[in-house]
């Protein structure tokens, strides 16, 4: 992976939709789904082996788990900063505004063990919050808690079928997407943030009855107005764009986002919750499907999450560290390219360090 892979999008982005409008969904969104969902087989076999966090010795190694946090670096309207709070939890300031991707600042979550590392932002030391992304409902991405310290005017940009949820909870600008439809928020200084739902090989459940009921999916974050060959050439903002996976398995979606969204400055990618791989692969990248993925979308830097933060599968804490950055270099991965930031770390694109510039 020496250089960003060239991608020319066969058609426009598609416009905008309204926000906050109120949408009628389907029942189920069962027919989204890559792989089909574990059956009793194997439940049993997990019952059996019960290898579904790490061993004891596993846990002597989270005391080496990386935790920096500083201030937030400083973001104009011209710039772009990203801050891991942990998990799938990012502060991205872009356009002049402050985002928030699956904010989770709990300290526990239910069925999990409490988080491993602090979070890596206080709450207290973040900005105005002026919008959220949502990847789907799994407790480890949506946070009732977390959501509730949130005025209830925040704009939220969740997948379908998440909206009723976040109403019932008092907020009021709420914007449900399906895949590939986008919505613009107004910036300071008369442009936009765009935001585009895409695919990822997942699933959704929050209760014993609605599983899939709610889509799930990644974000596409654009300073600015994509040309109409869907570019990151811009107007109105930097042209930069990010790509938040979410949660994720490895599959035919990363092309085709790579495809329809060239110009990829940063993916955040999970790296983490990979073990066992016979009941995790579906819906979980490991290390070097991550890698691959980073590939596949054409982005010019990488940065890892979904790991360090909370314990969900078995593989030993800092493992998920030790192979994304052995995967990057037999990818070929230029140095500098690979922000494998701690907790609490940020960095600006275009910045001091920053050698995709």
């Amino acid at each position: 992976m020496t250089e960003q892979i060239e991608r020319r999008d066969p058609s426009p982005p598609p416009a905008p939709r309204p926000l906050f409008e109120r949408r009628v969904w389907p029942r189920s969104f069962a027919d989204r789904l890559t792989t089909p969902l574990p059956g009793l087989p194997t439940l049993l076999r997990m019952a059996r082996r019960g290898a579904v966090r790490p061993g004891a010795a596993a846990l002597l190694d989270t005391a080496g788990l990386p935790f920096a946090p500083g201030p937030l670096p400083p973001a104009g309207a011209g710039t772009v900063a990203v801050t891991w709070a942990g998990h799938a939890s990012w502060v991205i300031r872009m356009g002049g505004l402050t985002v928030l991707t699956d904010p989770v600042w709990s300290r526990k979550i239910l069925a999990t063990p409490a988080r491993i590392t602090p979070v890596g932002v206080a709450w207290d030391d973040l900005p105005p919050v002026d919008a959220v992304v949502i990847s789907h409902n799994h407790y480890d991405h949506l946070d009732a808690p977390t959501l509730k310290r949130l005025p209830r005017r925040t704009p939220l940009f969740v997948p379908a079928g998440v909206g009723e949820w976040c109403r019932r909870r008092g907020f009021t600008r709420v914007t449900e997407l399906d895949w590939w439809e986008a919505a613009e928020l107004p910036a300071p200084g008369g442009g936009a943030v765009r935001f585009d739902f895409v695919p990822a090989h997942h699933w959704s459940k929050r209760t014993l009855t609605d599983t899939c009921r709610s889509l799930w999916g990644g974000w596409v974050l654009t300073d600015g107005t994509p040309g109409v060959n869907g570019g990151s050439g811009a107007s109105g903002g930097s042209g930069r764009r990010i790509y938040f996976a979410g949660d994720t398995g490895y599959g035919h979606w990363f092309t085709e986002i790579g495809a329809r969204y060239p110009g990829i400055d940063l993916a955040m990618l999970p790296i983490g919750a990979y073990d066992p791989p016979w009941l995790q692969r579906a819906v979980h990248t490991d290390p070097e499907e991550a890698v691959l993925a980073c590939r596949d979308v054409g982005a010019a830097r990488m940065a890892p999450m979904h790991w360090a933060t909370f314990l969900l599968s078995a593989e030993p804490p800092l493992e998920p560290l030790v192979r994304v950055r052995a995967a990057g270099r037999a990818a070929g991965l230029p140095a500098g390219r690979l922000w494998d930031l701690p907790v609490g770390g940020s960095r600006v694109l275009g910045g001091p360090g920053d050698r995709a510039a």
